[in-house]
């Protein structure tokens, strides 16, 4: 059974909060979060084409408004990718995509999924976590503002992907499910 709008909502605030801000493993993600400039659309697209018609929609809608309206969009598809391997394979077309619409090097795509797991990572592997969300979706991030947060982090966005894995190591899979874990 699909989980409802409101459901995957609040379990993607959830993540957000706990995870992406408690957590600061997106430097930038507390500032635009707290000024309601992150939006969050649920997709319920039946198969991929109308899935990718809901991205174009996101990308212009990025293109034509001002960051200080919306600066990031998340798309969420509860149930379109249950399989991580199918949604990895699916992100060379997305980025065809972005390259459609004249985007590159102004929008870039980080990608999240339940089962996300690096190239040369076990699955159980805790720093896998970094792209773990409660559902797949595609971020949508301008690079000036990916620019401008790696900026304040001292310039070193290595630097920002060690501490988060040295955060994630730290924590544990048992800290990362109780962190997770809803009251």
């Amino acid at each position: 059974m699909e989980p409802l709008d409101e459901q995957v909502l609040a379990d993607t605030r959830h993540w957000i909060e706990k995870a992406v801000i408690g957590l600061n493993l997106c430097p930038f993600a507390r500032a635009v979060y707290v000024k309601n400039q992150v939006r969050i659309v649920v997709s319920r697209a039946r198969h991929l084409d109308a899935f990718l018609d809901e991205l174009d929609a996101e990308l212009d809608l990025l293109k034509n408004t001002p960051a200080e309206q919306i600066d990031t969009t998340l798309l969420v598809h509860a149930t379109l990718f249950p399989d991580f391997e199918v949604f990895n394979d699916f992100l060379g077309v997305v980025d065809d995509v972005v390259a459609e619409h004249d985007l590159e090097s102004v929008i870039q795509v980080a990608s999240f999924h339940p089962a996300y797991q690096f190239a040369g990572t076990e699955p159980d592997d805790i720093t896998n976590a970094t792209n773990r969300a409660p559902y797949p979706a595609l971020h949508l991030l301008r690079e000036d503002s990916v620019e401008r947060a790696v900026a304040t982090e001292g310039g070193d966005a290595d630097a920002i992907v060690e501490r988060n894995l040295a955060t994630l190591r730290a924590l544990g899979p048992d800290g990362w499910r109780e962190l997770l874990a809803k009251p």
